[in-house]
């Protein structure tokens, strides 16, 4: 079957089209577009005018490439920003009629599940290694720990890149004090969230979405983008951390020209690089494996049954 997915995130808007047969994931299209849709959420509670029709353009050209492929058919799944909004209904509402997209909102649960299906689904379903998904969004960081392809625990936090950037990072480059913060607010949230026998249970990290594919680019300096390379690289926790103190001390403008790294991401990449080194030390891991294979996959998977 060939389905088109469309992930509608609180920092980006992504499409996959791919044909499915038993299990296997043939990629047609992708693409990732940061439209910030969660831009302002986290103090008004509300999306707002422009963020809405920066997806709603985004939509339309993915619209278009849904339609040239034929695809069978056509899901979107939207998450953080839109659960968070009071007009989130709303939005859906428009995503459905103007872009005949079969969408909805996802719970955290059916999130997690997706999310782990998609970065699991090519592994041995008989290991019994404990591992650990880490899904660092705009909104919201999905935790979500199994074996196999077994999803045995998950919970979605509320700290994001878009999130937790506008909470704490006034200063260009930002300040000392404010990097503090943020990764406090961060160690806080996911320590209450995780409880301490599934911190120490887990022995290995998977890490999708646009922070650690952007930190795997930097670290190889890839130039344009490549995922088949980014796909499984390995990022040490010294690593991260030494990727973190070198965006950290730079002003916005020169980290969009920083080599492997989207110019769109530059304004998140500090936040998203704290995000990811205290959830590798809340679950005590000293690496990180990062994955191409996400929620899109995942969803993908789920429309072809």
């Amino acid at each position: 079957m060939r389905v088109g997915v469309v992930d509608i995130g609180t920092n980006s808007t992504r499409l996959l089209i791919a044909d499915i047969e038993h299990g296997r994931v043939s990629v047609l299209d992708r693409e990732s577009i940061v439209t910030r849709l969660g831009q302002g959420v986290d103090a008004t509670g509300q999306l707002s005018g422009d963020a809405t029709e920066r997806v709603f353009a985004t939509l339309a050209d993915y619209r278009e490439r849904l339609d040239r492929h034929e695809t069978q058919r056509d899901v979107a799944v939207l998450t953080s920003a839109v659960r968070d909004a009071s007009n989130g209904e709303q939005f859906l509402t428009a995503v459905r009629e103007r872009f005949r997209l079969d969408a909805r909102v996802l719970p955290g649960e059916e999130e997690a599940r997706l999310t782990f299906l998609g970065a699991t689904a090519e592994r041995d379903p008989g290991d019994p290694t404990p591992v650990v998904v880490i899904d660092i969004g705009g909104g919201s960081t999905e935790l979500v720990e199994g074996h196999g392809r077994t999803m045995d625990f998950h919970v979605s936090t509320q700290a994001g890149v878009v999130r937790q950037t506008e909470r704490h990072l006034r200063s260009d480059p930002p300040a000392h004090e404010e990097l503090v913060a943020l990764a406090a607010d961060v160690r806080a949230i996911f320590a209450e969230a995780v409880p301490e026998p599934v911190r120490a249970s887990v022995e290995r990290a998977i890490a999708v979405s646009g922070t650690p594919t952007s930190l795997a680019s930097i670290d190889l300096g890839l130039e344009p983008y490549d995922p088949q390379r980014a796909h499984g690289h390995i990022l040490g926790l010294a690593r991260i951390e030494e990727l973190l103190a070198r965006l950290a001390q730079m002003p916005l403008e020169t980290r969009r020209e920083v080599i492997g790294l989207h110019p769109d991401r530059a304004p998140t990449i500090v936040a998203g690089s704290i995000l990811l080194v205290e959830a590798l030390r809340t679950f005590g891991l000293k690496a990180v494996e990062v994955s191409e294979h996400d929620i899109l996959r995942g969803a993908a998977l789920s429309a072809a049954k």
